[in-house]
């Protein structure tokens, strides 16, 4: 029997996604992994150093193994590397309850806003935020589709998908088309209520709606989604939360496109990761006189 988990893959000490291409990759991978091992996907967000995701699966081992070994063959072959992506274990949380799946999917869905990358849960691409009351909220998909021939370009020659999937001219599967919207719209219940649930506080209320379900397990709280991610503290995602951020600072994913496009081809290397230590170390000291960034975004970049 499914159950509903909470899955999220921190990258350790280097990011899981350098460019748009490897987001798009990467949640092509979960999309094909749903398929292949018979699960259901809820809502989900990519970010550079984490990705969460919220599915409904008999075997979230299975789900996990799947869409790492996708998504670590590419990873490997674009940059040239080897090894595991990723961090060894997968963080994971059964959830049960209404409350409890309403506390967790807002987190998931909001988790760009509580990381300092946007200043509302909307602005962020690379989540499913977007897709939920889609038509409601004025919102379209792309009018452009690709034709199926040309899926394997972004998929590799041996995937395989279901008819209803669609891909967008970008590259990478619509949402919509992925995921069960209509059960994740059915717990928010109306798009006035989702549209509260992405910019309330957290707090002692949610707590105490949770109780509603009168279950065992404790509530779903922002620690515990975030468990084990380690470039942002609690209190500066409570801070986030309430939209004080520099959104104007250098994201990871413009750092690593500085670097891959721009400095490591200097060194005649082809990737990041076949630069000496001593090579990293010279990168380094240009980029925070440069761009007068922190010492973790320098070192997860540059895979040091």
């Amino acid at each position: 029997m499914k159950k509903t988990y909470h899955l999220c893959l921190s990258a350790g000490d280097e990011v899981l996604f350098r460019d748009e291409e490897d987001y798009n990759r990467g949640f092509n991978c979960f999309a094909l992994a749903l398929y292949k091992t018979g699960s259901t996907g809820l809502v989900e967000s990519f970010q550079s150093t984490h990705s969460h995701k919220m599915i409904q699966t008999e075997d979230h081992l299975e789900f996990m193994y799947t869409m790492r070994q996708s998504y670590s063959k590419y990873f490997n072959h674009k940059y040239q590397r080897h090894g595991r992506v990723g961090e060894k274990l997968h963080f994971h949380m059964e959830v049960v309850g209404l409350h409890h799946h309403l506390a967790a999917m807002t987190y998931v869905l909001r988790n760009a806003l509580h990381h300092g990358v946007v200043p509302i849960p909307y602005a962020y691409p690379h989540c499913s935020v977007n897709a939920i009351f889609q038509k409601e909220m004025g919102k379209r998909p792309p009018e452009r589709l690709l034709a199926e021939r040309h899926f394997y370009r972004f998929i590799g020659r041996k995937a395989e998908w279901p008819s209803n999937y669609r891909m967008n001219e970008n590259g990478v599967f619509l949402r919509e088309s992925v995921l069960d919207i209509v059960q994740v719209e059915n717990m928010y219940a109306t798009p006035r209520a989702f549209n509260y649930y992405m910019s309330r506080k957290s707090g002692e209320e949610w707590e105490k709606e949770q109780e509603k379900d009168r279950l065992e397990t404790g509530p779903v709280r922002l620690e515990a989604i975030e468990y084990g991610i380690r470039d942002q503290p609690l209190e500066k995602m409570l801070i986030y939360e309430s939209g004080r951020s520099d959104y104007r600072k250098i994201s990871d994913i413009d750092l690593c496109t500085e670097i891959d496009r721009n400095i490591v081809p200097r060194y005649g290397k082809v990737s990041v990761y076949h630069l000496s230590r001593t090579e990293k170390q010279q990168i380094a000291e240009f980029l925070y006189r440069q761009y007068h960034i922190g010492e973790a975004q320098i070192r997860r970049c540059l895979a040091i």
